[in-house]
């Protein structure tokens, strides 16, 4: 989550209470196998283990095997593949740092995202001014009173299956944010697409694509303590494998305008990642068992209705293990105004919590409607953007191009 510093909080009345409360009875994130018999669910144990490599992901011995289009492209910018793949990722050379969208290279380095290297990821905690926050205070709503944040129940794969962590690399040293299993419009059923923040991915203006993007759903399942962990099996820390962004796609808005503090491209902080197991065949919807509608159709805060937050905050009091939520109704948020406004939503989650979903109900199907793009330094509400037309022109692109693959 990306911080701003803000004035202190104004309250809300007991409607939103009561709003709140309603959309926790509704939303189901419970998983649903697809196309399976009544035996063969996510609500199962899940399965972490499989028996071979995807297809051009490794060579079987942990090595990494580097596509031949990929190849292509690293040395286009001149990039040396076999020293990529025996560490050259790590080289953060600004003039080397892959910038524009057809840049984007993640190929699988298996057993790279061990346990502890999960761990010790961090978050990308930033700040503006008060006074940046402060400039459209007349397209802004009051700010929200804090929703304290609610763990969620354990088993996640239970209880919120589509939900994970995703984990990558940037100059500062592994990170992470949260990221939802999305429907592929374009292949029911089939779906190898998570929702996620576009700060999660590439950088915004002042550099490019971050590396080594992966995935992992429902991550540490039981919700056990970092001590626990230790002694936790892979089924546990990682219920349905590891999956590898093979593309990601964010907003040009994100690419030109983003920044440190989020910036001009906070309104358009959202990016969508097609991914493949680390080991396996089956897409991610068939393996997790669920995926999540996304609504482009942007309501208004006032039509809204509630709203709910998930994700995993790793910045204190959090320490990034846990899966925590929120569910308040929405008010209007903007960082100026010749920006569009953002929903915002009380709650204490902190960053690490990026990218998480935002989910509503409508016609009693819960869908995604945003994604915790930025936040306060005091940790006392979120907000995220409008998904409309745009957001919807990049979804489909990513499904009808890489879809299926």
């Amino acid at each position: 989550m990306r911080s701003i510093r803000t004035s202190a909080p104004l309250g809300r009345g007991r409607r939103t209470v009561l709003a709140a409360t309603g959309l926790v009875a509704a939303l189901a994130l419970t998983a649903t196998a697809c196309g399976g018999s009544e035996e063969d669910t996510a609500s199962d144990k899940p399965d972490a283990t499989a028996s071979q490599a995807a297809d051009g992901s490794g060579d079987g011995d942990g090595r990494i095997s580097i596509p031949s289009d990929i190849a292509d492209r690293l040395e286009e910018h001149g990039i040396d593949v076999d020293k990529w793949k025996d560490g050259g990722w790590e080289d953060w050379d600004k003039d080397k740092w892959l910038r524009e969208a057809k840049d984007f290279v993640n190929p699988v380095i298996e057993g790279l995202w061990k346990p502890e290297r999960m761990r010790s990821a961090e978050e990308a905690d930033k700040t503006v001014s008060t006074k940046d926050a402060a400039a459209a205070q007349e397209v802004s709503d009051p700010e929200p009173a804090p929703v304290r944040a609610e763990a969620e129940k354990t088993p996640y794969h239970d209880n919120a299956a589509p939900v994970g962590k995703v984990f990558f690399d940037s100059p500062e040293g592994p990170s992470v944010c949260s990221g939802t299993v999305i429907k592929d419009v374009n292949h029911p059923g089939k779906s190898n697409l998570v929702w996620t923040a576009g700060h999660c991915v590439h950088a915004g203006g002042s550099g490019g694509w971050y590396r080594n993007i992966v995935f992992v759903p429902a991550y540490n399942d039981l919700g056990k303590s970092e001590a626990d962990l230790g002694n936790a099996s892979a089924s546990e820390i990682a219920p349905y494998g590891n999956w590898w962004a093979d593309w990601a796609s964010t907003s040009n808005g994100w690419i030109q305008g983003g920044s440190e503090t989020g910036g001009d491209g906070a309104a358009y902080d959202y990016a969508v990642l097609h991914v493949k197991p680390e080991q396996g065949a089956k897409s991610l919807e068939e393996t997790v068992g669920a995926a999540l509608d996304v609504d482009f159709s942007a309501p208004p805060v006032a039509e809204a209705g509630a709203m709910g937050a998930w994700g995993y905050p790793a910045a204190p009091p959090y320490n990034g293990l846990q899966m925590f939520k929120c569910v308040d109704a929405p008010g209007r948020f903007s960082l100026s105004p010749s920006l569009p406004t953002m929903y915002r939503i009380g709650c204490t989650m902190t960053g690490g919590s990026s990218g998480g979903g935002w989910f509503r109900v409508v016609d009693g199907e819960t869908v995604l409607v945003s994604n915790t793009s930025i936040g306060p330094t005091d940790n006392t509400w979120l907000a995220g953007p409008q998904l409309g037309e745009d957001a919807e022109a990049l979804y489909q692109n990513m499904s009808k191009t890489y879809g299926g693959q």
